[in-house]
C-alpha cells in the first residue's frame, strides 16, 4: 500500500524485558462488546463531513465552538520523540504522538475492532494496530494498510507556555473514526440498465474496498456489486467466533451508506457465466449485465468431501449468519462434531464448548495447525482445547453420517468409531469459487485459482480479480505466485485493483496478517510462512505466552504469538520495511530490539 507505511526499527540501547501485556479485556476476536460493531450506534460514515478536524480551520475559530473541546493534556517534556500517550480531553480520549520534536493527535482506537493504538507500534509517519496490523498515517489519520474500512479523525495540537493543547471535534472524539470523502455517480442511470462501468462479483472485503476506493479516488461512473449473499457486506471472520451474532450486528456497511455513495448492491445474485468477448455477465436468473471493467472477488467454497449420508439434516458448512445461529441453537446441551481442524473448524469448536454437552473434533493430521503453525504450537493449542473438554479424533476421516427421521444422530469414522452427534460442522478447507469461469478464457491454474499480475489484472484486458480466488506475485518470495486467503489481504487486493482500473499503479506493499480467537485468547500471525523449515520459540508454550518465529534457511519469514503484544505488529513493521530478520537474530533469546519502547 502506501510506501510510507513501513520503516526500519531503531536499535534500542537498553535491554527491555519483553512486556507481556495483560489483556485489558481484549476480545479482539469479536469486538469490544463481544458481538456488535463497537460503533453500531454511529452512522457508518460518522456523519462528520470528512471527520478531520483540519477542515474546521476553514471556518472562523469561534464557529460552533460548542462542537469542539480544547484541553491542556500534558507538559511539553512529558513525551520523548517516538512516544505515544493516550490523553483525556474530558469528553473523549485522543492519541498524542511526538515525532521529530513535533506533536500530532488523532483518535486512539483502531476503527477495525477498537484496539488501543497506544499499545501498537509507532514508526516513521504511522501507527500500526497491535491486534491486527492496520496502519494509520500520523499526519492525516488515513488508513494505509488493512484490515478495516475507516480512517481516523485527526485533531489540532499546539504548544503554549510549555503546555500541549489539543482542540478536537466532539463528535469525532466520540465516533473515533471517519470515512474518506467519496465522489458520487454523475452518470444518469436507470437501475434496470443492463450496463455498469464497473461490475464487481462478490461483496466481501476485496469487492467492498474496490468499490469504496474507486469512489474515494474520484470515480463518477456506475458501480454495481453483486453477491450470492442475502445481506449487505458483513464481518465473516466473526461468524466462527461469535455464533449468535446477527447479520445486522456484523454489518460492515449499511444499505444507506452504500446508497449514499452510489454503490449499487444486487443481493442473492449468482453469476453463472462471463463472456469476455461481449464483456457481459450472465446470472442464474437469466439476467445479463455488460461491463467496461470487471472485478472478480467471488471468494472460496467448501472443499468437496466424500462420505455416505449427504442428505442428512443438521450438517453445516459455516457460510452465513443463519448457519452460525442454527449451529449455536442445535448444539445447546447436545453433541457437536466438528470435521476438520481448519481455523474456522477449531474456532467453532471453541465457541461451542460452553453451549454443547460434548464437542468432538475429527482431523486428518496428527496435530491441529501443523502445516500453518508447526507441531509444537499445534500441540500447545490442542492441549488448551482438551482442557476445555474437547475430544480429538486425529488421523481420522468421516465415513458416514447416520440420521433418524432425516436428522443427524451419529457420525461414523473410517476407524470404525461411532460418535453421537446432533449437529455437525464441516471445516475441512476450501477451494476457489471459480466454476463459472471454466469456459470464459480467463486463465485459471490447475487448482482453479485465477492468475493475476501485481496490478490484480487477469490475462484478459479489463478483467481484474482479488481475494481468496487469486494467485498473485508476492514480492518477498521473488514474485512467486501465491494464494493468501486472509481477510486483510483481500482488502489490499481490492484497493490495488481499483487503482489499477483507474490507471494508477499502486506499489504492492503490505505484510500478510491474520488472527484467530479461541477461549478468549488470540493467536496473531504475520508474514508468509509457507515452506518453513524451522520454528524458533521464545516464551512459554505451556502457559500460551510465546512468540514463534518461522524460518526458511537462515531467514525469518513469519511470526506467530499469543499474549506477547505488540510483537507480531513489530515484526510486520520490520518485514514491511524490506529488512530481513535473520534466524540467528531470534535464536539468542534476546529479542528486546523487536520490542517498541515508544508507548507509555
Amino acid at each position: 500500500m502506501s510506501t510510507g507505511c513501513f520503516s526500519k526499527p531503531k536499535p534500542v540501547e537498553v535491554k527491555v524485558e519483553l512486556s507481556l501485556l495483560e489483556k485489558e479485556k481484549e476480545v479482539d476476536g469479536l469486538s469490544p462488546n463481544g458481538k456488535a460493531s463497537p460503533f453500531a450506534d454511529c452512522r457508518p460514515n460518522g456523519a462528520l463531513a470528512h471527520g478531520s478536524d483540519e477542515d474546521s480551520m476553514l471556518l472562523p475559530l469561534n464557529h460552533n465552538s460548542r462542537d469542539f473541546v480544547e484541553a491542556s493534556v500534558c507538559h511539553v517534556k512529558d513525551l520523548e520523540n517516538g512516544q505515544m500517550r493516550e490523553v483525556d480531553l474530558g469528553c473523549g480520549r485522543a492519541l498524542l504522538i511526538k515525532q521529530h520534536g513535533e506533536f500530532s493527535a488523532m483518535a486512539h482506537k483502531c476503527p477495525h475492532y477498537g484496539a488501543p493504538l497506544v499499545k501498537g507500534v509507532l514508526s516513521k509517519g504511522h501507527v500500526r494496530c497491535p491486534w491486527h496490523g492496520a496502519c494509520f498515517s500520523t499526519a492525516t489519520g488515513d488508513i494505509e494498510d488493512f484490515p478495516g474500512l475507516d480512517s481516523l479523525p485527526t485533531f489540532q495540537v499546539r504548544v503554549e507556555k510549555d503546555k500541549v493543547i489539543i482542540r478536537a471535534n466532539k463528535q469525532a472524539l466520540q465516533s473515533q473514526k471517519r470515512s474518506k470523502p467519496m465522489s458520487r455517480c454523475s452518470a444518469v442511470i436507470n437501475s434496470n440498465t443492463g450496463f455498469s462501468h464497473v461490475l464487481i462479483i462478490g461483496s466481501g472485503p476485496a469487492g467492498l474496498v474496490c468499490a469504496e476506493t474507486l469512489r474515494q479516488e474520484g470515480f463518477t461512473d456506475r458501480i454495481v456489486m453483486c453477491t450470492m449473499d442475502r445481506h449487505p457486506p458483513y464481518d465473516r471472520p466473526k461468524l466462527s467466533k461469535s455464533l449468535e451474532s446477527t447479520a445486522e450486528q456484523l454489518k460492515l456497511r449499511s444499505m444507506d451508506f452504500l446508497q449514499d455513495h452510489d454503490i449499487e448492491l444486487l443481493m442473492e445474485k449468482e453469476v453463472v457465466a462471463v463472456d469476455v468477448k461481449t464483456r457481459s455477465v450472465t446470472f442464474e436468473d437469466g439476467m445479463r449485465m455488460e461491463y467496461r471493467k470487471l472485478f472478480i472477488a467471488s471468494g472460496s467454497k467448501p472443499k468437496p468431501m466424500s462420505y455416505k449420508g449427504k442428505d442428512i439434516r443438521n450438517v453445516f458448512h459455516l457460510r452465513t449468519p443463519e448457519d452460525a445461529n442454527s449451529i449455536a441453537r442445535l448444539a445447546n446441551n447436545k453433541n457437536a462434531v466438528i470435521v476438520g481442524t481448519s481455523f474456522v473448524g477449531m474456532e467453532v469448536a471453541a465457541a461451542l464448548t460452553d453451549k454443547a454437552h460434548s464437542v468432538s473434533v475429527i482431523g486428518i493430521e496428527p496435530v491441529p495447525f501443523k502445516n500453518a503453525l508447526g507441531e509444537k504450537v499445534g500441540k500447545a493449542i490442542m492441549k488448551l482445547f482438551e482442557t476445555n473438554r474437547v475430544k480429538f479424533y486425529m488421523l481420522n476421516e468421516v465415513s458416514e453420517m447416520i440420521g433418524q427421521h432425516g436428522q443427524l444422530k451419529e457420525v461414523v469414522l473410517k476407524s470404525g468409531k461411532v460418535l453421537r452427534a446432533d449437529v455437525c460442522v464441516i471445516g475441512a478447507g476450501s477451494v476457489p469459487a471459480t466454476g463459472f469461469l471454466k469456459q470464459s478464457g480467463i486463465h485459471l491454474d490447475s487448482k482453479g485459482f485465477i492468475t493475476v499480475n501485481k496490478m490484480m489484472q487477469t490475462n484478459i484486458d479489463g478483467v481484474f480479480a482479488g481475494g481468496d480466488v487469486v494467485v498473485f506475485p508476492f514480492p518477498p518470495r521473488n514474485n512467486k505466485k501465491v494464494n493468501i486467503p486472509h481477510w486483510q489481504m483481500a482488502h489490499v487486493h481490492g484497493r490495488v485493483a481499483a487503482l489499477s482500473m483507474m490507471g494508477r499503479l499502486s506499489e504492492f506493499k503490505t505484510v500478510p496478517y491474520f488472527w484467530s480467537a479461541m477461549f478468549g485468547k488470540t493467536i496473531r500471525y504475520a508474514g508468509y510462512g509457507d515452506g518453513f523449515d524451522d520454528v524458533i520459540i521464545q516464551g512459554d508454550l505451556d502457559e500460551l505466552r510465546f512468540v514463534a518465529f518461522y524460518t526458511r534457511s537462515e531467514e525469518v519469514v513469519a511470526v506467530a504469538s499469543m499474549n506477547y503484544d505488540p510483537i507480531v505488529s513489530r515484526v510486520a513493521e520490520v518485514l514491511g520495511s524490506g529488512k530481513t530478520i535473520k534466524k540467528r537474530d531470534v535464536e539468542t533469546g534476546d529479542i528486546s530490539w523487536l520490542i517498541d519502547k515508544g508507548s507509555h
